[in-house]
């Protein structure tokens, strides 16, 4: 697995790039080493007789080196909460089957609404008014006018779904393929329809794709999506009056007031006290700033089971990420402090100088970090984060 290969060339080989768009993506700095990157070798050994798996042991190869490509969908499941560690592998195919079946009867139930749902193919045009009346759309008949709100709802947001799913990760070879990101617009549509409080908000696109990519089972990659989501859907509750990320760029304020007091004062004398720049890397969790590889190695070491809870010992401990140990045992339970926050924190902290020199006004601020991309190694930037999670924590402590 670790042979000549690898590195980034084995990394496109799991992940192959369009030609025409290897240069305008971000470079890849992730490369897989042997004995620090979780193998399938060592996968395997993580699991006792009866299926259980030592989570401990898994996170603590994870942070070391990330996960090798050709069992990440497996293990994202664990570190998404799909699975709990403790279940037997006869649990897991037994819940497996049960949710397969669940997601078969919710994709069942759009499709007798919308019958281009599980056909292969997908829409970007409206397919019906405002108002409820049908549209004609070529693969999709709507044949009566549409009275019930939330069916309403949900179908005038499909074609924006749509939309979405043409621009999503076009720079990968995966989405060349039209079923594939009919994959990802089947996923994103049944999800909208289940969850119709959050519905479908941009950005979960960015969030969906990956499981899509990782997992060829279509209602496998939904659960995963799914369970991504319990984590994140606050951050796309959008109103009139407020957007979902709020809370969070409200803690990276505090972050950056107490780890940096000069560097928050010069963005609030910006008029940039509430961090609205810093908007993007929140909602898609990094998707733009860094490559699709890379990306997804900042999401890795903060995964770990959710299906703990009361007293927390140190055995139970163990089988979180390092970052959300942390907070725990500091007694910080608030979802707020997520490692995204202290990674754009990092991000804010590695452009100190230049912000504090050069950034006259918000514009600048905005330029100076678009620069950014493609230019971070995800590796220091997640360690810097938890250098300053580390910082923030102590201070934080103090009267």
């Amino acid at each position: 697995m670790f042979g000549k290969k690898a590195g980034t060339e084995e990394l496109e080989a799991f992940y192959p790039i369009r030609p025409e768009c290897v240069a305008e993506i971000p470079k890849t700095r992730f490369k897989p080493r042997a004995g620090k990157t979780l193998s399938a070798r060592r996968w395997q050994a993580a699991f006792s007789e009866t299926g259980c798996l030592d989570i401990a042991k898994v996170l603590r190869r994870i942070q070391r080196g990330g996960i090798h490509p050709s069992i990440k969908g497996l293990v994202w499941e664990f570190l998404l909460g799909c699975y709990n560690p403790n279940s037997t592998l006869e649990d897991r195919n037994q819940l497996r089957q049960q949710r397969r079946e669940r997601y078969s009867m919710w994709k069942t139930e759009c499709q007798n609404m919308v019958s281009v749902i599980g056909s292969g193919n997908f829409i970007t045009t409206p397919i019906i008014t405002d108002d409820g009346q049908p549209i004609e759309v070529e693969g999709c008949r709507v044949t009566s006018a549409v009275s019930d709100k939330k069916v309403a709802q949900w179908m005038l947001i499909l074609h924006q779904i749509g939309l979405d799913v043409v621009r999503t990760d076009r720079a990968l070879a995966f989405y060349e393929d039209k079923a594939n990101q009919a994959k990802l617009w089947d996923v994103l549509s049944i999800y909208s329809w289940v969850d119709d409080d959050i519905g479908y908000v941009q950005g979960m696109n960015d969030i969906c794709s990956p499981m899509v990519i990782l997992l060829e089972n279509e209602a496998d990659a939904f659960w995963c999506f799914e369970r991504a989501m319990r984590r994140l859907r606050e951050n796309f509750r959008c109103s009139t009056t407020s957007i979902g990320v709020q809370s969070q760029l409200g803690t990276l304020s505090q972050v950056i007031k107490t780890v940096d007091p000069q560097l928050h004062k010069h963005l609030e004398d910006l008029d940039g006290g509430e961090y609205l720049f810093a908007f993007r890397m929140l909602m898609v969790l990094f998707r733009r700033e860094f490559s699709f590889v890379d990306a997804l190695y900042l999401w890795e070491p903060n995964g770990a089971s959710d299906s703990n809870s009361g007293q927390l010992n140190q055995k139970m401990l163990k089988q979180y990420g390092k970052f959300q140990r942390k907070n725990m045992e500091a007694g910080c339970a608030d979802k707020n402090n997520a490692l995204a926050v202290f990674l754009v924190a990092s991000v804010l902290e590695t452009k100190n100088k230049q912000i504090l020199k050069e950034a006259k006004g918000l514009d600048d601020v905005v330029s100076i970090l678009g620069d950014i991309t493609g230019n971070l190694d995800a590796k220091k930037a997640c360690q810097e984060a938890l250098k300053l999670q580390n910082k923030y924590l102590k201070k934080a402590k103090r009267p």
